[in-house]
Formats: C-alpha cells, structure tokens, sequence
C-alpha cells in the first residue's frame, strides 16, 4: 500500500523551515546519489547523514544536527511511504522509511 503526503507551497516565504530543512537535505542527498538519515541521540538534537543504511558496510556522511523539535515537525509534515512536497518551482520525491542502525532508530528518506 503507498501512501502520499501532499504538500504545495507557491512560494519559499510560505512553507514551514521544517520543509525548507528537509529540502536542503534532500537537495544534499540527490547531489549525493544517497539517501537523508535522521538518528536521534538525545532528547534535544537529532543527527542528520547522508548514505545508504541498507548495506552491510553503513557508508554514512555526517551532515551535522538539527533541534528535536524540527525532526519532530518534519516528521509530521510527512509520512511513512510516498511523499511529495512543492516548494516555489522544485517539486521533492521521496520515500519515508524507518530501520535501526547499531540498535538506534533511524528514519530514512529516500529520493523516489
């Protein structure tokens, strides 16, 4: 089953920096040929990578840290499974996805 999360935004002043985040790294992760992976370490900062966590040999790029409470709103801005967000004229593809890396959790988006 394929879900989708929706979001159009005319112009970069309206969409959540939430979003504008996410599309940064994103934007990282296409130039990359990779994927964005949000590990929490703590309760106030989640770690952000870029690579392929499915590998036997996780290959991750540090790309620092953002504030738990912006991982949590990204989180909600999205969904597990098939996301589309506009932002002004770039439209995002992803795929939200959840796996654990050395017994932590980690989502993973993955350009689709």
């Amino acid at each position: 089953m394929t879900t989708s999360s929706d979001f159009v935004s005319g112009s970069q002043d309206n969409t959540p920096e939430s979003l504008l985040t996410l599309a940064e790294f994103l934007e990282l992760s296409l130039d990359k040929g990779a994927r964005v992976v949000m590990m929490r370490h703590g309760t106030d900062v989640c770690s952000v990578y870029v690579g392929d966590p499915a590998g036997e040999d996780v290959n991750l790029t540090d790309h620092g840290t953002i504030a738990a409470a912006m991982a949590d709103e990204i989180l909600e801005r999205t969904q597990a499974g098939v996301n589309r967000i506009a932002i002004g004229d770039r439209t995002y593809r992803f795929i939200r996805s959840f796996t654990h890396i050395d017994n932590v959790g980690a989502v993973v988006f993955a350009p689709a």
